[in-house]
């Protein structure tokens, strides 16, 4: 069994939460360090590992490509999701029940995966995604069938300044009545963004309402850049 990644725990997990009830988004401080991010990286042009392999502009979704992770998935890959998960597992409660609805996301992850597999989401969804100069990724939210966790990551694993320029991740949020805002969340190496898969509660004068949320990556301007993304339902 692969041992609870003890780096989660000494995260500063209430001015995480603090921040996504602000903004839909937190910076965790580093997650990975350098060595597991290349780690990560290398992973890339090793095809076994994959199920999956998608080119953004095939689709529209932007230019660039990513891949998903076919089970099983690497065990400190794993041991990340489950661990996460299980930090962010009563903040998703408190959301669904600010936003009236069913607040009963298990603590556990395998617990929840299991759900998702009994509703025929059976497909990892954990990917690396790769952009070279001049690529970007369009606004979007992932989804993926009927049940979603409200709450990802993106884990950034190349170096800013040294290995490309620009790619900034970007969020943007559609309040009822109002214009859209956009929040950039700058990372650094080995760093992860935590955000609203789709929707969140912000407290009004009235009671909590909700807010849709979509995150995408701005034009890379040099070099190449890999993220890490952690998404904890799965696929149909």
């Amino acid at each position: 069994m692969t041992r609870k990644p003890s780096r989660i725990d000494s995260l500063d997990w209430p001015r995480i939460e603090a921040d996504l009830a602000a903004r839909g988004c937190a910076v965790t401080g580093q997650l990975f360090t350098p060595e597991e991010c290349a780690a990560l990286t290398a992973m890339y042009d090793e095809g076994h590992r994959f199920r999956s392999r998608v080119v953004m502009q095939r689709h529209g979704f932007g230019q660039g490509e990513y891949q998903y992770f076919a089970n099983p998935l690497p065990p400190r890959l794993a041991a990340y999701r489950s661990a996460l998960y299980e930090r962010l597992a009563p903040l998703a409660n408190a959301w669904a029940a600010a936003m009236g609805q069913p607040a009963d996301y298990p603590p556990d992850h395998a617990a929840y995966l299991a759900r998702c597999h009994a509703a025929g989401q059976l497909r990892p969804t954990p990917l690396l995604l790769r952009y070279d100069e001049g690529d970007y990724n369009c606004l979007h939210q992932d989804l993926y069938g009927d049940l979603q966790f409200p709450l990802q990551l993106t884990v950034l694993l190349s170096k800013p300044g040294e290995d490309f320029t620009g790619g900034e991740f970007v969020l943007t949020e559609q309040r009822p009545r109002m214009q859209s805002r956009a929040e950039v969340a700058p990372l650094a190496q080995g760093e992860a963004v935590v955000f609203a898969v789709n929707q969140r509660p912000v407290a009004g004068t009235r009671g909590s309402y909700r807010v849709t949320m979509r995150h995408g990556v701005s034009r890379v301007r040099s070099g190449r850049r890999h993220t890490l993304g952690i998404i904890f339902h799965d696929a149909r």
